[in-house]
This record gives C-alpha cells, sequence and structure tokens, in this order.
C-alpha cells in the first residue's frame, strides 16, 4: 500500500509499516497544500492512504467520494501512539478507498 502521512502524523510511524511505501506530505513538496488540495494530490499520485491527526477533516471535506482510505490519529504524540501502534497497524489493514477510520489513542 502507498501511504502519506500528514503535517501531524509523527515520522517515527513509518517503521511500524514495514509492508508499505510511506512518504510524508513533506518530503512530497505538500506540506502547504489545504485538506482537499493535499488529498486531491494523493489521489492523483496514485497513493492509497492518507494518515492525520486532523480530527476536523471528515467535516471538512466529502470524504465518501474519495478514492482514497483515510485514517485519522487522535493525537500528535509519538510516545502514546508508540504504546499502541497495533491499532494503527489493524486500521492500515483495515481501510478501504472512501473510508475514514478514526483511532482514538489513549
Amino acid at each position: 500500500m502507498r501511504i502519506v502521512f500528514d503535517q501531524g502524523t509523527p515520522v517515527p510511524l513509518r517503521h511500524c509499516l514495514v509492508d508499505h511505501f510511506v512518504v510524508t506530505a513533506f518530503e512530497q513538496g505538500w506540506s502547504t497544500l489545504r485538506n482537499g488540495e493535499l488529498l486531491a494530490a494523493v489521489e492523483r499520485e496514485g497513493f492509497d492512504l492518507l494518515i492525520t491527526t486532523d480530527r476536523r477533516l471528515k467535516h471538512q471535506q466529502n470524504l465518501g467520494a474519495r478514492a482514497i482510505g483515510i485514517i485519522v490519529l487522535s493525537t500528535t504524540s509519538w510516545p502514546r501512539i508508540r504504546a499502541v501502534e497495533h491499532m494503527v497497524v489493524a486500521a492500515v489493514q483495515n481501510v478501504a478507498p472512501a473510508r475514514l477510520i478514526e483511532v482514538e489513542i489513549p
């Protein structure tokens, strides 16, 4: 799976997703794109999934028409995410196009 991490997604998370190709929005030159523009760029470049920490995304965009899956993490805290990285891995395994999965990190 080809995955893009949005700005707030901790980069070390990519080491938990070793079976996938992972880049950051920054690495792609997309750090200044707003939500709709970023989603369009992710789709246009053939990525399958966006992982973000922007909890407002589902209220700001029509995600049902998207060709990509989206995972929203409830925090940007790497220590908290690392403690439950299995939850993120499970979400990646279960995501599908036009589907949003929210991962509540304790």
